[in-house]
């Protein structure tokens, strides 16, 4: 990151202060703009209790077939083998009794991930249910409860794969779309702002949510390489930040993303490789969880990007190939790409001195139309997906962004 000397400090050239001041002044006008002109919104929702801190806890004191749980954080590797020793009857007894511990553990059988967030979200529609009937609920309250209700009704139809599920506060979830367990390569969606339960999918602007997103890139991968057999990951899975203020304009919530999205990889079963799709605020998580990452993660591209915490790709520290788009009305281009004090995301994905391959972006229209189909944005992201050299383009402005891709 760039260092600066500190404000005020006798040996701090003036002119440099004065820098400094300038950037820090348009940062926060520019996200003091976004937060107050409509591009987003700002959504909350009081949790009427912590379902899955309770479940956690019944978790931690339970037991099966006179032998103590493992410990919900261990290794993806010590929770495949506990499960391995179960029988068919004694998982699904587990799935029953604990669904909200169950549906979202890195090691456990993936089928089984999905019938236990089946069971939590049966449950969590039956709260809201009930909830909506409450005579203390405002008519705000109510509203909030019957939408969460007829997404969890949404997320529980038939040939839906929900690999995680937390119904808490805003509630966090991820879908898989194709056979994770035999996929040759596996794509990740990594989304933005204001994504939770309620955004998790959208009928109108469909491919601007996690969703959307994912089913978008699932059949474009299909198209570009319908030999290749794939799965992708809508991952919301992470906190994220609530509009466009302080904390999307801070690492801190990208921290705590980028440890659930290293856990999520590690947790993968097979060895197929994965690549990263990250959108916007994703791309933060992105470029703090990479430096880290597992070596299955071959390609992280990232589109309508404020940074990914560094000034070049050689900070990342990974060995995996790193894209970047931008379409040429994404208004993500007024936002500062610098990092002063923890504010900011660091340099521009899509400038020359940060040494990303530079994709295309034909065809997407505005920060959210990236995934949209017939887009050149689009059947790029399904080429690096499928390792499909000939179905990537490169922006006008780059020059062998596609050399050596696998």
């Amino acid at each position: 990151m760039t260092s600066f000397p500190e404000l005020g400090s006798p040996s701090a050239p003036w002119t440099t202060t004065a820098t400094v001041w300038r950037a820090l002044l348009a940062l926060a006008v520019v996200f003091v703009m976004l937060a107050t002109t409509g591009w987003t919104a700002v959504r909350s929702h009081k949790a009427s209790g912590d379902a899955r801190a309770a479940s956690l806890s019944a978790w931690m004191h339970g037991s099966i077939a006179g032998r103590a749980l493992p410990d919900p954080a261990a290794a993806p590797g010590t929770l495949a083998r506990f499960f391995g020793t179960l029988t068919g009857a004694q998982r699904d007894l587990l799935a029953a009794r604990y669904p909200l511990v169950v549906g979202n553990l890195n090691g456990a059988p993936i089928d089984l991930r999905y019938r236990a967030n089946r069971i939590a979200l049966d449950e969590a529609r039956r709260v809201e249910k009930h909830r909506m009937r409450e005579s203390d609920l405002t008519p705000v309250g109510r509203r909030d409860a019957e939408r969460r209700m007829h997404r969890f009704e949404s997320l529980l139809e038939d040939g839906r794969q929900i690999l995680a599920f937390d119904p808490t506060g805003a509630g966090r979830v991820a879908e898989v779309t194709g056979d994770l367990e035999r996929a040759e390569r596996v794509s990740v969606v990594v989304p933005g702002v204001d994504t939770n339960v309620l955004t998790f999918e959208r009928t109108q602007r469909a491919y601007s949510a996690p969703v959307g997103m994912a089913r978008s890139l699932y059949a474009a991968e299909r198209k570009a390489s319908p030999g290749t057999r794939t799965a992708v990951i809508a991952w919301a899975d992470y906190t994220t930040p609530a509009g466009v203020g302080m904390d999307a304009a801070t690492g801190k919530l990208a921290a705590e993303g980028a440890l659930r999205l290293r856990a999520l990889v590690r947790a993968l079963p097979g060895a197929a490789p994965v690549s990263l799709f990250c959108h916007s605020y994703g791309s933060v998580v992105c470029g703090v969880a990479v430096r880290d990452m597992s070596p299955r993660v071959t390609d992280v591209a990232v589109a309508g990007s404020p940074g990914m915490r560094a000034d070049r790709v050689s900070e990342l520290h990974t060995s995996a190939r790193i894209w970047a788009m931008r379409d040429t009305d994404d208004w993500i281009q007024g936002v500062p790409h610098l990092e002063v004090g923890g504010l900011g995301h660091g340099a521009d994905p899509v400038s020359a001195g940060f040494g990303a391959r530079l994709l295309s972006a034909d065809g997407a229209q505005g920060h959210a139309g990236y995934f949209a189909p017939g887009t050149t944005s689009l059947a790029n992201f399904a080429g690096i997906g499928v390792g499909l050299p000939s179905a990537v383009t490169c922006a006008k402005a780059s020059s062998g962004c596609a050399d050596d891709l696998a």
